[in-house]
């Protein structure tokens, strides 16, 4: 990947010694695929709503100007290219694999688009996923982009360890919701990314609270909002807190997430705004 210090170089064959992609380890990606920025987003547990943030941010940073792709590391449980309402499988080429376009122009690569139906399930062992997860950034053309966000499955396991390892990230995002026990999970998380020196560039606690539809009163249905006291106790930024909107839920579910427009859009443009100062 080209970073602004060589951003128009070939990282296999670079020379310069300030390119992200020549670290240790860091995995050059696809030699007509040329990244600004590479936005992993991470949740310590499962059923926080990560991949619904990742598609928020997504839509935001589109909507912002940038152009954006999505890299679906959750192999064994995809759920992206159902809410960007992408069937079709990548075009193959000599050179690679193109990923293919969401309506809004938001390129998309997951595991769900080479599979003859998206209810398959994946039983592979922990080596394939991490080669899967390899693949689609060796093997994949994603062009020009300014940022491509990474779509981790949770907890700490094979596939976010690929990522961190090999994939050059300017940072993770971190989605958790209000439970304490989220909270702990986060930790877990937070520590993983210290150990693998990846930079947390803030945390998102989603879910935070419904809003009465006849009322507009605030329900704290998982109990009131820790995300100070999480980012704190993390020693991480808070970017800040989402609040559950069954429209972006509907959306989601019928592969029109782009069509968006509530509340939480702004927010989510509140979010890019610290994430690019802080990338």
């Amino acid at each position: 990947m080209a970073k602004e210090a060589c951003e128009t170089c070939n990282p296999a064959a670079c020379n310069s010694s300030t390119c992200e992609a020549k670290k240790p380890g860091h995995v050059p990606p696809h030699e007509l695929t040329h990244i600004k920025h590479v936005i992993g987003i991470m949740s310590g547990k499962g059923g926080v709503g990560k991949s619904s943030v990742t598609a928020l941010l997504a839509v935001a940073l589109k909507q912002a100007g940038y152009r954006v792709g999505i890299l679906d590391a959750d192999i064994t449980g995809p759920s992206i290219p159902r809410m960007f309402g992408v069937h079709r499988p990548p075009e193959g080429t000599g050179n690679g694999m193109i990923a293919p376009e969401s309506t809004g122009g938001i390129r998309i690569m997951s595991l769900n688009l080479l599979l003859p139906h998206e209810d398959d399930p994946v039983i592979w062992r922990g080596p394939l996923i991490g080669g899967a997860v390899k693949q689609f950034w060796t093997d994949v053309i994603w062009g020009d982009l300014d940022y491509l966000l990474v779509d981790l499955p949770p907890g700490t396991g094979d596939a976010p360890l690929t990522v961190l390892q090999s994939l050059p990230l300017d940072g993770l995002v971190i989605v958790s919701s209000p439970q304490e026990l989220a909270h702990m999970v986060v930790r877990k998380a937070v520590k993983m990314a210290t150990i693998m020196n990846v930079k947390i560039l803030g945390l998102v606690e989603n879910m935070s609270y419904a809003l009465c539809p006849d009322c507009g009163r605030e329900i704290y249905l998982f109990g009131p909002s820790r995300a100070e006291e999480a980012a704190a106790g993390a020693g991480i930024p808070l970017l800040g807190t989402l609040p559950l909107d069954p429209e972006l839920t509907s959306l989601c579910d019928r592969g029109r997430v782009e069509e968006y427009s509530g509340p939480l859009l702004a927010r989510a443009r509140d979010f890019v705004q610290k994430i690019a100062g802080r990338s």
